[in-house]
């Protein structure tokens, strides 16, 4: 994932796509709760993105600009290797570029605080009005079987939920615009964000049906069997994603119809990493209908893995430097980061759920009376619970980035390794990758330490170039971390 996503605005390793993720919804916290964690495949969203394991994706983060001497950047030349070529030592931008990373970036710093901080505002407001209890009222009036209400209350919760927070996901549509990261019009923006809209509500209403029903038949163990439901249906969506989910909000198509001359090169970077990827596996995505942005990622597992390719990343970079990517995103299957993040996932949701468990039981004893709650079985208890894990979500932010970011870093160094010998001045191609990416995503290469922590699903993108244009352990006789040997 040389890329990133957060809810909002895009902080994590930054995103600019504008791909929808259903599993960022409400609806899905209120079920997998962390998935933001987990980073599962589903890719970006609306605005702005988040971390999401899944799409192991390798976009550049807006980082800030550093207040170093703005250069002129090289350009994606297709001559990077020529020896009289500027070496990529530090991220540099024009002042124009830099003025304009440095608004971008705190735009949407400023904007994933704000949505994260309506969003808790906006659940007090829905139980403290009795807004939740009116809704749950309302199902009730409409049938008195106690499962049709759900398929009543469930959408209706969780779609007004959406579209109070869809403002944010507007402004954040706006910037992408206005900034140029986004080229997607209103119209197809808002079909894609319906199509979000009805999967998550969808899968919303399957995961709060099962969570329900263990409520009722175990009380006192309900978060540890939802836990065990949940993973295996969770699991079953990231596998199933890659022909069902990701072809609704955007085409694909093998890469060696289009570009037979790169799968070709990339098949000897797929020999030296030892996967079994095959060129029916390589597929390429038609991103600049609806970004600027530069990309690629792995998806999905078993018969369902497969590495995408932006077709933006073709038109800006050049092979060798796409090689790079290739190489950073073979490194997250290499070094079973997939597999990792979904345990990690799994590990974070579990106590997610317990604690949720705990508050539930405490802010229902509390205020349950004043919310018009009768108990945990209520289906108004919803609301509560989503606030519980939407205020979770926010407190595990930084330790969901700091995995993410240790990932990336060892996917980086497995990408610069996978590459020497196979690309001339593999280092020198890898640094000017990351120029390229920082430059088209407008990336702040020194954010504040705090953001760092708290939003950066990548480590900056300015240290990322820094190390790739240093690390050389072949001309110092030291061994390499990942790739021992050429296969």
């Amino acid at each position: 994932m040389i890329h990133c996503r957060t809810k909002q605005p895009p902080l994590r390793g930054q995103h600019h796509p504008e791909r929808h993720s259903f599993l960022r919804h409400r609806a899905a916290i209120v079920l997998a709760s962390l998935t933001f964690l987990v980073t599962l495949t589903l890719a970006p969203s609306s605005g702005a993105a988040r971390l999401t394991p899944q799409a192991t994706q390798i976009q550049s983060y807006p980082e800030r600009p550093t207040p170093s001497q703005p250069a002129v950047p090289g350009s994606p030349s297709k001559q990077r290797n020529a020896p009289d070529s500027p070496k990529t030592e530090q991220y540099t931008l024009s002042q124009d570029r830099y003025a304009k990373a440095v608004a971008y970036s705190r735009a949407r710093y400023i904007l994933y605080f704000i949505s994260d901080v309506a969003g808790v505002l906006v659940l007090v407001l829905f139980l403290r009005l009795g807004i939740a209890a009116k809704f749950r009222d309302f199902a009730e009036s409409v049938t008195g079987n106690w499962w049709l209400q759900g398929l009543v209350f469930v959408p209706l919760l969780i779609a007004t939920l959406d579209l109070c927070d869809l403002p944010i996901h507007l402004y954040g549509h706006s910037l992408s615009l206005r900034y140029e990261q986004s080229v997607q019009g209103w119209g197809s923006w808002f079909w894609d964000w319906s199509k979000s809209e009805l999967l998550g509500i969808g899968f919303a209403i399957a995961l709060v049906f099962i969570l329900f029903i263990v409520m009722r038949w175990n009380p006192r163990r309900w978060w540890f069997l939802f836990w065990l439901a949940a993973l295996p249906i969770l699991l079953f969506v990231l596998f199933i994603s890659p022909w069902f989910i990701d072809p609704l909000f955007n085409s694909f198509q093998p890469l060696d119809t289009r570009h037979p001359a790169l799968a070709a090169e990339i098949e000897k970077v797929v020999r030296r990493t030892g996967l079994d990827i095959p060129q029916d596996r390589l597929f390429l995505m038609e991103a600049s209908k609806k970004t600027n942005d530069v990309n690629a990622y792995v998806t999905g597992f078993g018969a369902s893995k497969r590495v995408v390719v932006w077709d933006t990343t073709i038109q800006k970079l050049t092979t060798d430097e796409t090689l790079f990517i290739f190489g950073h995103e073979a490194g997250h299957y290499v070094l079973h980061h997939i597999r990792d993040g979904f345990l990690f996932f799994a590990a974070t949701f579990l106590v997610a759920l317990y604690v949720g468990y705990r508050g539930l039981y405490w802010l229902l004893d509390r205020w349950g009376a004043v919310w018009k709650i009768s108990g945990p079985h209520d289906w108004a208890s919803l609301a509560a619970l989503l606030l519980l894990l939407q205020v979770l979500a926010f407190i595990a932010m930084p330790v969901a980035n700091g995995f993410s970011r240790s990932q990336e870093h060892a996917a980086d160094i497995y990408g610069l390794e996978v590459i020497h010998g196979i690309v001339p001045n593999s280092a020198e191609v890898a640094a000017h990758a990351f120029q390229v990416l920082g430059e088209i995503g407008l990336a702040d290469p020194n954010p504040p330490a705090i953001i760092t922590f708290w939003l950066y699903s990548h480590p900056p993108l300015a240290e990322r170039l820094v190390f790739a244009h240093s690390y050389d352990p072949w001309s110092k006789g030291e061994s390499t971390k990942y790739v021992k040997s050429r296969q």
